[in-house]
């Protein structure tokens, strides 16, 4: 199972950058590059791939919404260029709350755009002819009637460093699972619980890896949680309340929020109900301490070498191929060696 973390905002990127070569020594096999209404997380790629030299990077997660889908390809392109074929796209709809409210851009069908996102940028890295596409929301060239006329097809200048650069997908409803696992080489699910994923994304993935081409490698899924490997480390485990809380209590519109959908699915419907009202009561601490301790035990890998062991098997049989977590620590020698911890694990568990 190959290693990946989300890459911290906390130190700034250059100060982060710093940190990601030394989990790079420890074992560290991806890093996912952030764009939230931050800086951009392009820049902060480039800059990553001239500071490493092994360590995969993906953008995690680019949205479909604020860039064309040609210059989504030709950013591809250039990253993978600098990585010298290190570089993974990650694209994701994002919600209505940044996309119209940062971006001043209409929140409307997120499933098809992905798909006409995905199969443009394909063309565009193999180069076979001049770009054309003719789909529901995206027309290259512009036709005419749309604009002044003149658009000509083209192809992309450059030859790609790779004519295939492998996309990840940040999906969570049906729908869109079940397009991940059609047309994605890696799939990122949010909030992913092992004993849960089944009932709430089985279904989904069954239904598109019906549909996935036979000459497409397995659906890599990547899942997690925070790493401490000790004893007496439980309370680190509590560390990760304020993100849940966020996400199932703050994310989105009260009848619109699809973190606290996938809470509710694995059981937790009365309690993903509290945590919403009081969130966006104000109340942040009381819906922090309402998310139910089973389900912190159950997505964090944090505590003895015994109970990681333990959970990364579980997340293993439910069908998880990679991992993406969050080291926790005070210090970067704290975190770094946490990651060194898990890199031996798995050797040990030949997993």
């Amino acid at each position: 199972m190959k290693i990946s973390m989300l890459m911290s905002y906390a130190q700034g990127y250059v100060g982060a950058t710093e940190e990601l070569v030394e989990f790079e020594k420890a074992g560290l096999d991806m890093v996912w590059i952030p764009e939230a209404y931050s800086f951009d997380s392009v820049s902060a790629m480039g800059y990553v791939a001239a500071k490493t030299e092994q360590l995969q990077i993906a953008s995690g997660i680019l949205n479909i919404y604020s860039r064309t889908p040609t210059l989504m390809a030709m950013t591809a392109t250039g990253i993978d260029a600098l990585s010298e074929g290190r570089f993974m796209l990650g694209l994701g709809a994002s919600g209505p709350q940044v996309i119209e409210g940062f971006h001043g851009v209409p929140y409307e069908a997120p499933l098809t755009r992905i798909r006409e996102v995905v199969e443009i940028c394909r063309k565009v890295w193999e180069r076979e002819e001049k770009l054309v596409h003719d789909g529901k929301k995206y027309h290259i060239p512009l036709p005419a009637e749309e604009g002044t006329g003149l658009g000509i097809p083209l192809k992309l200048v450059n030859h790609p460093y790779r004519d295939n650069i492998p996309i990840a997908l940040a999906t969570l409803t049906e729908k869109n699972v079940a397009m991940t696992a059609e047309i994605a080489e890696a799939w990122l699910p949010a909030f992913y619980m092992a004993e849960g994923a089944d009932k709430v994304w089985g279904a989904a993935l069954t239904k598109g890896n019906a549909k996935r081409p036979i000459d497409m490698p397995p659906l890599d899924i990547y899942a997690g949680g925070a790493v401490a490997i000790g004893e007496a480390l439980e309370d680190y485990r509590n560390m990760a309340r304020a993100g849940i809380a966020l996400y199932v209590g703050g994310m989105g519109a009260r009848d619109r929020n699809f973190y606290n959908d996938v809470f509710k699915q694995y059981g937790y419907e009365k309690e993903a109900k509290r945590i919403q009202n009081l969130y966006l009561s104000g109340r942040k601490s009381e819906a922090e301490a309402a998310i139910p301790q089973p389900y912190l035990d159950a997505t964090t890998l944090v505590g003895s070498e015994g109970f990681v062991v333990d959970r990364l098997h579980a997340l293993k049989n439910s069908g998880v191929t990679s991992l993406n977590v969050n080291f926790v620590g005070t210090t970067t020698k704290e975190r770094v060696k946490n990651c060194d911890a898990l890199k031996n694990l798995l050797m040990k568990q030949g997993l």
